[in-house]
């Protein structure tokens, strides 16, 4: 891993979660030269009490633990309703691997071996993408709502439960309604760097949210053809 060097910006509480002591170190240790306060962990038990004592805002979770491993820690914390955001380090770089850390409520990965500045690089991209650009306001779409204050969302009258970045890339969509979002604005404006030009993220997220507002009422989210996607009540 290579350094990086320090800054002012920053902000925000982030949790540390690697069994590899020397990992952890280097981390926090760049995290905290951003500006973050962070905390530490060596085990998916301490990760669950941590997070539950302390509420990060970003949670950067090692795949492979010594008691629960990581995907696990992940999922444990979305059914329990947290919405901390979750960036996931992994030494499987195979497609399955990243698609079932999204699946368990990742909102991003980073692949070992990495850089500092790179781990860095996404936990500012997450917390921009999920820290909500519009504070206060309520977006409306037939019966959609989304409440950027109390980060909350309802169809009709059922709320659902969406990880940050669900919320995040349903707030752009309601930002452009019957609009058709091309992947690469997607990634542009939810992301807001290109994944490494991996566009099947996108598919994977609109996957996850149009399940979730389908379970609800009607579809709302169109695929149009070699174009992208598009918010639009039938």
């Amino acid at each position: 891993m290579s350094g990086i060097r320090e800054s002012t910006n920053g902000g925000g509480r982030i949790l540390v979660v690697d069994d590899e002591t020397s990992i952890v170190d280097a981390v926090a240790t760049a995290l905290r030269y951003e500006g973050f306060e962070v905390e530490e962990a060596a085990t998916g038990r301490e990760a669950l009490s941590a997070v539950a004592r302390f509420d990060p805002d970003l949670i950067v979770l090692d795949w492979m633990l010594p008691d629960i491993d990581g995907i696990e820690v992940g999922r444990r914390l979305r059914e329990q309703g947290q919405r901390n955001a979750i960036l996931f380090l992994t030494a499987k770089d195979a497609v399955e691997n990243k698609v079932e850390a999204l699946r368990a409520g990742g909102d991003d990965y980073v692949t070992k071996p990495f850089s500092l500045a790179e781990v860095v690089a996404r936990v500012q991209a997450i917390l921009r993408r999920t820290g909500g650009d519009l504070p206060g306001d309520v977006l409306r779409y037939a019966d959609l709502t989304l409440d950027e204050s109390r980060h909350e969302v309802f169809r009709g009258d059922t709320r659902l439960q969406l990880t940050a970045t669900e919320f995040a890339l349903l707030r752009f969509f309601l930002l452009n309604p019957r609009r058709v979002l091309s992947k690469g604005q997607i990634l542009q404006n939810v992301w807001r760097y290109d994944f490494r030009g991996n566009s099947n993220v996108v598919e994977t997220y609109v996957s996850y949210l149009r399940r979730k507002l389908d379970a609800a009422g009607p579809p709302l989210i169109k695929t149009v053809r070699q174009a992208g996607y598009m918010l639009e009540e039938s």
